[in-house]
């Protein structure tokens, strides 16, 4: 559970308890006792099993894949998947690799639909390059029209595991990964996938063939997300 599920949950059970003392008709303590259980489902935070093997690339959020397209950036052609998460996804972002944050940049912006394809450019958004395994990767944390919070805990120049917690976007929010033009994709448009455990891609020797191993559990332990990132910056 992401502290946030417990400030939220308690708080609303602490209204539901004092509105019912104060009226005396527990009616009144329905709507915040069935608001804390929804917040406190929302920012559940279950264990992953983190696939390891060279040249993985994992999803950074669970949600839906809705594209896979090839794009130009100044460090030439790459990838880009982009992944929904609604409101009933799990909305604990993982890194999708091992290695050192060369970069994290905090955007404002709007607060367009995370469907729309304008939303990459235009919405609030935390972009966070990983430098590691022998090739760099780009993720990026889009908030969407509900989304109005980004939390991202490391800093730049931390070294993060692949399948490592590192933030959270709250309630309905998008995430992009950029990646090198010769990975070879294991998902596909309209595909469901889990933050930490589905492989996205692989690169270098894994993409011969080489089979996915035991899970890395190092990858799993808690990391508090109670810092905004707005605040950081």
């Amino acid at each position: 559970m992401v502290r946030d599920g417990y400030i939220y949950g308690l708080s609303l059970l602490a209204v539901a308890v004092v509105l019912a003392w104060a009226t005396g008709n527990w009616a009144w303590s329905i709507v915040p006792v069935l608001l804390a259980a929804f917040f406190l489902w929302f920012f559940r935070d279950p264990h992953r099993t983190i696939p390891t093997g060279p040249g993985l690339i994992v999803s950074p959020a669970d949600g839906l894949v809705t594209e896979t397209i090839p794009i130009n950036t100044a460090e030439g052609p790459r990838l880009r998947i982009s992944i929904f998460l609604n409101v009933f996804n799990v909305h604990v972002n993982r890194s999708p690799i091992a290695g050192v944050l060369s970069s994290v940049s905090y955007h404002k912006g709007q607060y367009l639909n995370a469907m729309n394809p304008e939303s990459a450019d235009r919405n609030e958004q935390n972009t966070v390059i990983v430098r590691g395994e022998g090739f760099d990767i780009t993720f990026k944390q889009i908030a969407g029209l509900l989304a109005r919070r980004i939390v991202f805990v490391p800093r730049e120049g931390d070294r993060v595991e692949r399948g490592q917690r590192v933030g959270l976007i709250k309630f309905g929010s998008r995430t992009d990964v950029v990646i090198p033009s010769d990975a070879i994709l294991h998902v596909k448009v309209g595909q469901k996938v889990k933050g930490g455990s589905s492989v996205l891609a692989e690169m270098g020797d894994a993409a011969m063939g080489a089979a996915v191993q035991t899970p890395h559990r190092a990858a799993n332990a808690r990391v508090p997300l109670d810092r905004d990132q707005e605040d950081s910056l």
